[in-house]
């Protein structure tokens, strides 16, 4: 009871969204063309096309295509082993890092596993929440900017209530844009694993099939993530699976069962197994195939099974003629063929859509209070589960992405994995640092933000592998396992941008004049330039980096950076290296044209593509 009179208007719109709900759009507006079409009303809709669509997808595309200048800062007192480990966490909104990492990895990573917000109506997630506004009053009303007058994306971050307007389309414009992003890192022959609920699940097979083609939909797995009922759903429905959603070219499969193979008649042919002759189609379909199958050797006739056999005439006579063929000692039994081992094509079968047997949310809930002592993230995934989806999608020695992070079960699968099979996986976790809620054990215990626990639990993994080293070294049968970390952190570029757009006085103009004759921006680290230059050079994060008196040398003498110092001495080391590219900072040679000049004609000369920064 609100106080208010009667809403006629309202009123009207709830009896009519009961007789005909399909007149309606997300927000509750009348469609008229729906209505009309529902009503019988003979009418051309435009651009009538298989399409899905949804409230602000241009708008997602103009994001995704708007480039970033963020780049990403090391952070080594929180990291191990820096300077050797491939495995890599990055803290930061994660739209932002993809862009920044499509330059460096682009096609490099042979598989994608996300966790989502599966869009229940308690998720936060980054989205923009309003399309009708302009964009200077959509920034203003959220008055989130850095001081340079640029949107933090963190102000974006907020509850997608299902009593919002554009609740759904809400979720796919922040999925759409990341998907599509992320599709550009995966290597041709690589795959995506998605997991989500029946809330979506509908939406992001349609979304998926767009960005990634419909042709290389892999699969729609179930996993059962509920081991027992839950008896509150007002529905009356237990809803006890979840999904995960491939895209790629294909996965490896199951492994063969090869203890069945045995050779009990003692065939020089090797091990070998039954297998059925029985055909799959009728006698109208496919005649050849039926026909009487005789012993030769017995006369006993076996008839026809009701879909036929296997093979036609002339493939049966040949099996025979080969003593393929297993024949039961009576008219009513099924001959069979022999499938010998060595024949075998690969040793891998069609993987079943039902994945993660007995493996429950509950045991992803387990394995991180036992990390922390308490429960740290609610609804991990467990790391079995994963560790099964990337023995389907990747090899021993491949990078593998989530942007998703959450509390770090992919780190944890790849480190175990690595441990138990000696591979060399790498992984790059992303993870917004989405703030905890005060009341939680993870903020008592010290942790402010979700990346803040997937880090901690990066490193408690670590530190257990390592007491297992040294307390069971006999589990390691000498093998080299990367327990290392590379963390980053999502930074805005250490350089100065210049904005044409706020100029409108003489100072303006000033400042905006200043950006080229410094274009670093004051309080910027030397090291924070060098791995920003990486990878906007193209670079990835893991290349050698090599420090040589005033210069760094960057995957061997590949690329050559000055960034604190330039005379003649530094030059002519440079050209004895012949590296194919160096860069500079254009302030080192402040005040000395002379030089640069110099410096420009000698590295053309030496066949050296120079550039200044």
């Amino acid at each position: 009871m609100d106080g208010n009179s009667l809403n006629l208007k309202q009123e009207k719109l709830n009896k009519l969204k009961e007789l005909i709900p399909e007149a309606f759009t997300e927000d509750d507006k009348i469609d008229v063309e729906k209505l009309k079409l529902t009503l019988g009303e003979d009418i051309e809709i435009a651009n009538e096309r298989y399409v899905l669509n949804w409230a602000g997808k241009s708008e997602a595309f103009k994001v995704l295509q708007t480039p970033t200048t963020a780049t990403l800062a090391p952070d080594k007192d929180e990291s191990v082993n820096f300077d050797t480990t491939d495995n890599i966490f990055i803290e930061g909104e994660n739209l932002e890092v993809l862009k920044v990492l499509q330059k460096s990895y682009y096609g490099k990573v042979q598989m994608i596993y996300i966790d989502p917000p599966y869009n229940t109506g308690n998720d936060s997630f980054i989205y923009p929440d309003k399309y009708e506004e302009s964009k200077e009053d959509y920034l203003k009303r959220i008055s989130d900017k850095d001081e340079d007058g640029y949107l933090l994306k963190e102000g974006l971050y907020r509850k997608n209530s299902k009593e919002n307007g554009h609740f759904h389309s809400n979720w796919l414009s922040m999925m759409f844009s990341r998907l599509f992003l992320s599709r550009n890192l995966l290597d041709e022959d690589g795959v995506i694993f998605v997991s989500i609920d029946d809330n979506e699940v509908f939406n992001l097979r349609l979304l998926m099939n767009e960005i990634f083609g419909e042709e290389n939909f892999i699969g729609q797995f179930v996993w059962k993530s509920r081991q027992n009922k839950d008896n509150r759903n007002v529905t009356g429905a237990s809803l006890d699976h979840e999904y995960v959603l491939c895209y790629g070219r294909r996965i490896r499969g199951s492994e063969r069962k090869l203890e069945q193979y045995s050779n009990p008649d003692n065939d020089e042919r090797g091990d070998w197994v039954s297998g059925n002759m029985v055909g799959l189609l009728p006698e109208d379909k496919r005649p050849n195939c039926h026909f009487d199958l005789i012993n030769p050797e017995t006369g006993i006739n076996y008839g026809k099974p009701k879909l036929g056999w296997r093979y036609d005439r002339n493939t049966m006579n040949r099996l025979i003629a080969e003593q393929r063929i297993i024949w039961p000692p009576s008219p009513d039994g099924r001959p069979r063929r022999k499938v010998f081992l060595n024949e075998l094509k690969n040793s891998y079968t069609g993987y079943s859509s039902i994945i993660g047997k007995d493996v429950y949310t509950r045991n992803g809930t387990i394995e991180v209070e036992s990390l922390f002592g308490f429960r740290a993230f609610d609804f991990p995934k467990p790391t079995q589960l994963i560790k099964e989806l990337i023995l389907q999608g990747s090899g021993l020695d491949d990078i593998i992405l989530d942007f998703f992070g959450g509390s770090g079960s992919t780190a944890q699968a790849i480190y175990e994995l690595n441990k138990e099979d000696g591979g060399n996986r790498r992984f790059i976790i992303i993870q917004l640092p989405e703030r905890i809620d005060d009341r939680t054990e993870s903020y008592q215990a010290g942790y402010k933000n979700i990346a803040d626990i997937c880090k901690a639990r990066v490193l408690k993994v670590i530190q257990n592998i390592e007491n297992e080293q040294k307390n069971k070294p006999e589990l390691f049968d000498g093998k080299e396992i990367d327990l290392g970390i590379k963390i980053f952190r999502l930074k805005y570029s250490n350089f100065k941008l210049w904005r044409g757009d706020v100029i409108e006085n003489d100072d303006d103009l000033k400042n905006q004049i200043d950006v080229f004759e410094n274009p670093v921006r004051e309080g910027s680290e030397e090291e924070n330039i060098l791995y920003e230059l990486i990878l906007k050079s193209g670079y990835e994060l893991t290349t050698k980096i090599e420090k040589k008196d005033e210069i760094y040398l960057i995957n061997d003498n590949d690329l050559v950076l000055a960034l604190n110092k330039i005379d003649d001495n530094i030059i002519e080391k440079i050209i004895q290296l012949k590296p194919k590219k160096c860069l500079a900072l254009d302030k080192l040679f402040e005040g000395n044209d002379q030089l640069k000049t110099n410096t420009v004609l000698q590295m053309k000369d030496a066949g050296i593509e120079f550039k200044t920064v």
